[in-house]
């Protein structure tokens, strides 16, 4: 006899899904309101705000938002209808990919409606059953999804250690001698979580000196605009950009925006466009996502202030939190993870204080994202912050470290909040 799913999803509502009640519209679902910016409003009052991956500040940027304005009352949300490929083509949509792909530095570009469905959906477009996917074992659940799909078969490495990969690599050689196939690498520039960059560097050289035969896809939703001497990513910074093959960047971080775009050779993005089922059977990006992103390209080529802005604000909180004794943990990008020893029953209560006594509002991120009894406190630096925003941070997370520490934050349940408040 067939069981009822539905009842099964009454019995198991997933490791964050089964606290649902106790913190939906609190710890998760919280309502940011009011401008985009260093500090909004949280349950009606202001908190400085770290969670908002505003990198350049671009989101309430006076040229973005009149672009955005703009193109918003000229074209209205419809236009254009249908997919690319029947009727969503535009002079818009093209002149978006070409000025990407110049930025880029490669042969052809495409536009992606979203970032997680895009990368998805390429990742299954590239392999057949017959080959091979390598890929990093912190990559991001969109990766991970994409090489669920995949039919053949697929080996991770751990986290940056080239030595695993390479072992897995030499699985992988094996097997697509058998089956004719080939490798297709998959890592990430910036890994968002703890803010290490990729080894793109690394993994490259195994090809060039001719050790394995792939191709490499590369993720770079977190290093797109925030690297590099131009802001052209994590390639850039590490002089791989040619290495490159298939290069992933997202505008829902340094552009603020919605979409995403995929920059390779002129054969990869033509097969991409005939055969990306995600993008082939979707709606075109609407005109004022399209004409909004063009502007926010152009400051992020012609201003370079946002970015430095961005990193004097990253370098101070992270060389701040540092000499405070944090661990910081192995960040080498604007990413800002900070770990303390705790439950998830503290996690909550500390997310509580920081956000109802200093007006603070931050990421907590607890297992499995990270080990147990591990607290991951992730701060996203932006171009809008302020020095003293960092210092009120530092001091306010010396405080909370040190009732932690105390035993202040103890509770055998997690912290009760009227999650019905608007």
């Amino acid at each position: 006899m067939a069981v009822d799913i539905f009842e099964k999803i009454k019995a198991n509502r997933g490791p964050i899904g089964q606290h649902a009640k106790g913190v939906h519209g609190y710890f998760t679902f919280p309502k940011l309101e009011g401008e985009i910016g260093n500090k909004m409003m949280f349950r009606g009052k202001e908190c400085l705000v770290w969670s908002v991956n505003n990198y350049l500040g671009l989101a309430n940027d006076p040229e973005v938002r009149k672009a955005d304005a703009d193109a918003s009352a000229e074209w209205g949300l419809a236009y254009p209808m249908g997919s690319r490929m029947m009727t969503g083509q535009t002079s818009e949509h093209e002149a978006l990919e070409n000025e990407l792909s110049d930025f880029m530095q490669k042969e052809d570009t495409i536009l992606l409606n979203f970032g997680y469905q895009g990368i998805l959906s390429a990742i299954d477009c590239l392999v057949d059953r017959k080959d091979v996917i390598v890929y990093d074992s912190e990559s991001h659940a969109c990766i991970i999804d994409g090489v669920r799909l995949h039919a053949g078969k697929r080996f991770v490495f751990q986290h940056n250690n080239m030595e695993s990969f390479a072992k897995q690599m030499d699985r992988a050689t094996k097997l697509v001698g058998e089956t004719g196939g080939g490798i297709l690498v998959i890592t990430e520039g910036v890994f968002g979580m703890a803010g290490d960059q990729g080894k793109l560097k690394e993994i490259v050289e195994y090809r060039k000196n001719g050790t394995y035969n792939f191709r490499i896809l590369v993720d770079d939703a977190h290093g797109f605009g925030t690297l590099g001497e131009t802001g052209m990513g994590t390639g850039e910074l590490q002089g791989v950009q040619d290495e490159i093959d298939v290069y992933f960047g997202t505008f829902a971080k340094s552009m603020a925006s919605i979409g995403a775009f995929i920059s390779s050779t002129e054969d990869i993005v033509e097969y991409l466009r005939y055969n990306m089922r995600s993008q082939m059977f979707a709606k075109s990006l609407p005109m004022p996502l399209v004409v909004g992103a063009r502007k926010r390209l152009e400051l992020l080529r012609t201003q370079p202030r946002h970015k430095e802005n961005l990193w004097k604000v990253a370098t101070a909180l992270q060389t701040g939190l540092r000499d405070a004794g944090f661990n910081i943990g192995r960040t080498n990008t604007a990413v800002t993870p900070v770990f303390l020893e705790g439950t998830l029953a503290e996690a909550t209560n500390i997310t509580f204080d920081m956000r109802e006594n200093y007006n603070i509002f931050c990421s907590i991120v607890v297992y499995p994202v990270v080990p147990k009894d591990v607290i991951m406190l992730r701060l996203i630096p932006t171009a809008v912050h302020t020095l003293e925003d960092v210092a009120y941070t530092i001091k306010t997370f010396k405080t909370v470290q040190e009732g932690l520490k105390a035993g202040q934050y103890k509770a055998e349940d997690l912290a009760k909040v009227d999650t019905d408040q608007k």
